[in-house]
Order: C-alpha cells, then sequence, then structure tokens
C-alpha cells in the first residue's frame, strides 16, 4: 500500500482526489487534509496538520496549492523544505509537480488557463518559466473565487482549456486546485488532441513521484499513460 498525504486549501474540488483514487485501480490511498485558504506560508499553520497524514502512514505529503505565489522559486523551495521537515518525509506542492511532469510527458512549451487572477496567473506563469518551461500564453477567466470556480461542469473547464489553448503549446495547464477536472480529463485531452496538466490530477501524480510509484490510469491523462522519461 502506498499512501499519500495532501494537504488541500479550503473547500471546494477535495471531492476529486477519492475518484483519482478509484481511477487508479491499485493499491494507492489519497488521505485530505484540509487547512485554512488564507496565506501559503509552510511554518506552524501547515506543520499543525501534516502530524495527521504522517499518523495516518503517509509515504509522502504535497501542498495542493498553486495559487499564492509570494514566493518565488528559491522561496517555495524553502517552503516545500519546511514542510519536509515538519512531516519528517518527502515533500512537495502542485506548483513544482507541474513542472515535474511537463518534463516528465518531454514537453517545454505550456499554454495556461486559470480562474484565478490576471496578478495571482502572471506570478504562476513567472514560476513555470523560472523552472524551464516556456509559457505561451495565459489566458484568466476573470478572477472567479475558488468557491464558484469549484461549481464548474464539463462544459466550463472545457471552455477554459480551449481558451487557454494557443498555436504551439505542446500542453495545456489548468492550475486551479478549486476545479473539478478528475472526470474530465480524457474528454479535454481529445479535444485539444495534446496533453493537458491539471491541478488535482499533478497533485497526486507528484506524491506518487515522492513515493517512487509509478500507475498506469489512462483515465487519468497522458501523464498517467505513458512510461516515464525522467527518472523519480
Amino acid at each position: 500500500m502506498t499512501a499519500l498525504g495532501l494537504l488541500y486549501p479550503g473547500h471546494s474540488a477535495e471531492d476529486d482526489y477519492p475518484r483519482i483514487e478509484q481511477l487508479l485501480g491499485s493499491d494507492i490511498r489519497v488521505d485530505v487534509v484540509h487547512i485554512d485558504p488564507g496565506g501559503t506560508e509552510a511554518g506552524e499553520r501547515l506543520a499543525a496538520r501534516v502530524a495527521e497524514l504522517r499518523l495516518a502512514g503517509a509515504d509522502a505529503v504535497v501542498w495542493a496549492c498553486t495559487g499564492g505565489f509570494g514566493y518565488d522559486w528559491e522561496g517555495a523551495q524553502q517552503q516545500v523544505r519546511a514542510l519536509a521537515r515538519a512531516a519528517g518525509l518527502p515533500a512537495s506542492a502542485t506548483s513544482f509537480g507541474f513542472v515535474h511532469a511537463a518534463r516528465e510527458l518531454g514537453v517545454r512549451r505550456v499554454a495556461v488557463g486559470t480562474a484565478c487572477p490576471d496578478d495571482v496567473a502572471a506570478l504562476f506563469a513567472d514560476f513555470l518559466r523560472a523552472g524551464g518551461l516556456e509559457v505561451t500564453g495565459v489566458r484568466c477567466s476573470g478572477g472567479v473565487t475558488a468557491a464558484e470556480a469549484g461549481t464548474w461542469g464539463e462544459e466550463e473547464v472545457l471552455t477554459l482549456a480551449r481558451a487557454a489553448d494557443v498555436s504551439g503549446a505542446e500542453a495545456v495547464v489548468l492550475p486551479d486546485t478549486a476545479l473539478h477536472t478528475a472526470a474530465h480529463l480524457s474528454l479535454l485531452e481529445r479535444a485539444l488532441s495534446k496533453p493537458v496538466l491539471t491541478a488535482n490530477q499533478v497533485t497526486v501524480w507528484e506524491g506518487l513521484r515522492l513515493a517512487d510509484r509509478r500507475v498506469n490510469a489512462p483515465a487519468l491523462g497522458t501523464l498517467f499513460s505513458r512510461e516515464p522519461l525522467v527518472q523519480a
């Protein structure tokens, strides 16, 4: 059994995770602990909750957040290192998961579609660039709240992905953990004819990467459907 511990901000699309767990169809457990979405620091607020995941037997911990980028690349690394020390386990964040996932697929040019405000989206694009990716474009939906994004269905998510996709992009990135996307990945990739990386999908994949697990689950998109190009 491989157990993943996820720290999830607020309550929006956390029901994606049991769906992903089911689609993995393997001996993998995904445990979710909720955390106050205010701020992004990895200090006492994250450390206070990570004990629950450690006691539950987690093999790795992922901070399921891409929305608040008060940190540059190095600052985000410090945040994750602090989380790893508090957990006593391998740790990462969804933001780093996107960079690692793109490398895994061998893609460098990505387009971003997000429900976040323009300023937050710009910070996320800068983060991807710091990770060595080329951002071909950023499409924002006008600053929808996490609660509103959590109500979006297949049509709204597909509209966002199509609007984000631009010529030259090798993959489309949807970085909002508030979006339900687990049930729509096959449709998104068929519609765009390219890999689509979504926050909750990538969060689980990043946890599996930390735990040195590879699982073939085509319903979860190209990321879960091919041999890894990068070793864990």
